[in-house]
């Protein structure tokens, strides 16, 4: 099926009689008339579900679809973005070991990776991902145990070129995971380009309506774990399973399985059925909702990129701009509605463009149905210095605008009088 038929029938297939949409299993636990049955479930041996932290029909329902948007071999939702993003690291990376990732990234990806994990005694280094190839290759370490990057980089709109950092991971062993929140898989697939693992926050454009925090990883399957010597927790025995080889029992699922009986048994950040089922009202709306918030994005842009007050607009659909190139290969179809903008004036012109929006609301959140704007630099992105602040393509005056599915008339009328002003001020 196509990506338009997925959102609505991949999952879950009501049999004759039963429920046409999908049922919220509103249970943390499952009864069974046997110890045998619960004892093969507790051994991976068997599919079935015994505690909602590890496994719930209607999450499940919902993690089917993804990893069928994604093309993947199977999803794992997560309580958010944050613990996707975490728990699709710690799969790999233990203490002493390292990662390498894009430097802009979202300013709490960023937080977590160079504070939170370093505690934990990963490190991480943080590259610009317009780098030669060259200066890439030497960030790796004998103890690189992956590569991270955004599709489309929150809020700098940079566009990742996923070829080129899955040959740059993959020429050294180790997988690629990216961050496809702002692109969703109806924009881009990044399997389809060389990434192995796929992480999104859910509380972004897949829920899409602000009702559901969520995260989600997804396994492409494709990465031979065992080939490279690198990744022995998925091809020797784990001693909390009674000595299983993920990669011997489950094959391609290896990854996502461990992420699974491991860390979300471990951690425990899992998504609620409740949630889910919010979750999946938003995937069935999402390609009528991705093309829409991508013609909006592109007019605002457009209208942005000519006004006297706006110093410098960074939309990849942009034709002046520098990603134009990266955005038809990747995103052929729109490059969602998240705009990265500066205004004339800096900091205090961005406050008082702010502070003058009628419709449009001023809201920590980004990827919604409804229009939003943010000044990262000091909400987001707060605890970065001016330093970090730079490695992630932000200037202190930047604000992200998130247009939404309004009417575009009355989004540029919300625009044009907020910054008409600005103009005459200077």
């Amino acid at each position: 099926m196509k990506k338009e038929s997925l959102c609505l029938h991949a999952g879950y297939v009501p049999k004759n009689g039963e429920p046409r949409v999908l049922p919220i299993a509103q249970s943390t636990t499952f009864r069974y008339t046997s110890t045998e049955e619960v004892a093969r479930l507790f051994d991976l041996a068997e599919n079935g579900f015994f505690y909602t932290r590890l496994g719930n029909p209607t999450v499940d329902a919902v993690e089917q679809k993804i990893a069928a948007l994604e093309g993947g071999v199977g999803a794992l939702c997560t309580s958010s973005g944050q613990a996707a993003s975490l728990i699709s690291v710690l799969n790999l990376a233990k203490s002493g070991d390292h990662f390498v990732s894009s430097g802009s990234i979202y300013g709490g990806t960023f937080n977590l990776f160079a504070v939170t994990l370093k505690r934990l005694g990963i490190e991480v280094t943080f590259v610009d991902q317009k780098a030669s190839d060259e200066e890439l290759d030497r960030a790796i370490r004998p103890n690189t145990r992956l590569v991270f990057g955004e599709t489309l980089t929150n809020p700098s709109m940079d566009v990742l070129d996923i070829e080129r950092f899955a040959a740059l991971a993959h020429r050294h062993g180790i997988p690629l995971i990216v961050d496809n929140t702002f692109a969703t898989p109806v924009l881009c697939r990044p399997f389809e380009f060389g990434a192995d693992i796929v992480v999104h926050s859910t509380t972004k454009y897949l829920d899409g309506h602000a009702v559901q925090m969520g995260g989600v990883i997804v396994d492409s399957g494709h990465f031979d774990w065992a080939a490279q010597g690198k990744f022995p927790e998925f091809c020797e025995p784990d001693p909390s399973y009674h000595g299983l080889i993920y990669t011997q029992a489950f094959g391609k699922a290896a990854f996502i399985v461990k992420a699974r009986a491991q860390l979300m048994r471990d951690l425990g950040c899992c998504q609620t059925p409740q949630g889910a089922f919010y979750l999946n009202l938003g995937l069935e709306t999402l390609p009528l909702r991705m093309a829409q918030h991508s013609k909006n994005g592109a007019l605002v842009a457009e209208f942005l990129a000519a006004h006297p007050a706006v110093q410098n607009v960074k939309y990849p659909g942009l034709s002046s701009s520098a990603d134009r190139a990266l955005a038809a290969k990747y995103l052929p179809h729109g490059c969602c509605g998240v705009i990265s903008l500066e205004l004339k004036g800096g900091r205090q012109a961005g406050a008082r463009f702010i502070d003058s929006l009628k419709m449009i609301s001023l809201e920590v959140h980004v990827a919604d149905i409804r229009t939003c704007v943010l000044h990262p630099a000091s909400s987001t992105h707060r605890q970065l210095t001016d330093s970090q602040l730079a490695e992630c393509g932000i200037a202190p005056g930047s604000i992200r605008l998130s247009v939404g599915l309004e009417h575009p008339d009355d989004i540029l009328d919300d625009l044009k009088q907020a910054l008409d002003p600005l103009i005459a001020e200077r």
